[in-house]
């Protein structure tokens, strides 16, 4: 944890996430706050004895908080003992993307400049609706997560899934021009617009769970109903609201991992492949970052269970922009 020394009595004083937060009943029959506190360095227990809500105030996962306490150890871990905690404030002047893992731009830079290739397109329709959804959903794309676990599953993910994705699409429409590239460029910025109403997400861009609608429905289907809705609001060409509402329901490519059909024209094709690989390439770039060179990593249950070699210390960063 990026604590910070406080004098020469052993206080540390820091910002962190509360990645748990529980209140408990003492031997004593007092309340106290178990929780698990997060930065970008790694995590600590850490315990609010004697808690009052009245006095210290209301705490929940996903909080960003300043914390002040002693570190002491407990049954072999670092624990912290909570003297002082209070939500962050503005005038703290701390940007939370520091504190819990984050894409490797910022979501204001991601955004605009999707909104810059769009703004160039030649098709009036896909210029239309590709614009106002992505306008639309701005507040929530700037942030959000592209998943709950798994890739990208961190704080401007789904802009930097997005992203990524888009970058790919601009290479392979290079090497074969016959692609329409702007179609394929709208559905890969559309095919996971609904993440923005799947998942339930904090101040921290870490999703903490799904909602109601994500349970029940979920981001292909809802997706497409997004596209569906913005076509007949804006009087966009009926085929292409198709187009576009088919590359998000087939872009998980088979209907065992959800797509409603299989992608049936080329661009769909592609945005399938091109969305498996660029999860695929996180799932193994961020596990090989917590290893050392000549080491392999946990195994991985999302990619058969395999374990991937680490075997050189090459700085693992994407290049999207």
């Amino acid at each position: 944890m990026n604590f910070k020394e406080i004098g020469n009595n052993g206080l540390v004083e820091g910002y962190a996430v509360i990645k748990q937060c529980d209140k408990k009943m003492a031997k004593n029959g007092n309340a106290y706050l178990d929780l698990v506190l997060s930065d970008k360095e790694g995590e600590i227990f850490a315990k609010l004895w004697d808690y009052n809500e009245v006095s210290h105030g209301k705490y929940e996962a996903d909080m960003f908080v300043k914390v002040r306490g002693q570190i002491s150890q407990y049954n072999g871990h670092d624990q912290l003992r909570i003297e002082r905690i209070r939500p962050v404030i503005e005038d703290d002047n701390v940007d939370i993307s520091d504190y819990v893992k984050s894409a490797d731009y910022s979501g204001e830079d991601m955004f605009n400049h999707l909104v810059s290739l769009v703004n160039a397109f030649k098709d009036e329709d896909l210029k239309k609706i590709v614009s106002y959804l992505l306008k639309e959903n701005k507040e929530k794309i700037l942030y959000f997560p592209a998943a709950f676990r798994l890739h990208h599953a961190i704080r401007c993910g789904l802009l930097m899934h997005t992203t990524s994705i888009v970058k790919l699409c601009e290479g392979v429409c290079k090497v074969y021009p016959f692609v329409n590239r702007e179609l394929l460029v709208s559905g890969a910025i559309l095919h996971d617009i609904a993440k923005t109403v799947e998942f339930d997400v904090g101040e921290t861009g870490i999703a903490s769970g799904y909602t109601v609608e994500g349970n029940l429905i979920g981001h292909l289907v809802m997706g497409a109903m997004m596209v569906k809705e913005a076509a007949k609001k804006l009087a966009i060409d009926n085929e292409k609201s198709m187009l576009l509402q088919h590359m998000i329901i087939s872009h998980h490519g088979e209907p065992e991992f959800g797509a409603a059909v299989r992608p049936l024209f080329l661009e769909a094709e592609l945005l399938s492949q091109l969305d498996s690989m660029d999860a695929t390439v996180y799932e193994i770039m961020d596990a090989v970052s917590n290893v050392q060179q000549g080491e392999f990593t946990n195994r991985l249950w999302a990619l058969n269970d395999r374990k991937f070699y680490r075997y050189n210390d090459a700085t693992l960063k994407v290049d999207i922009l």
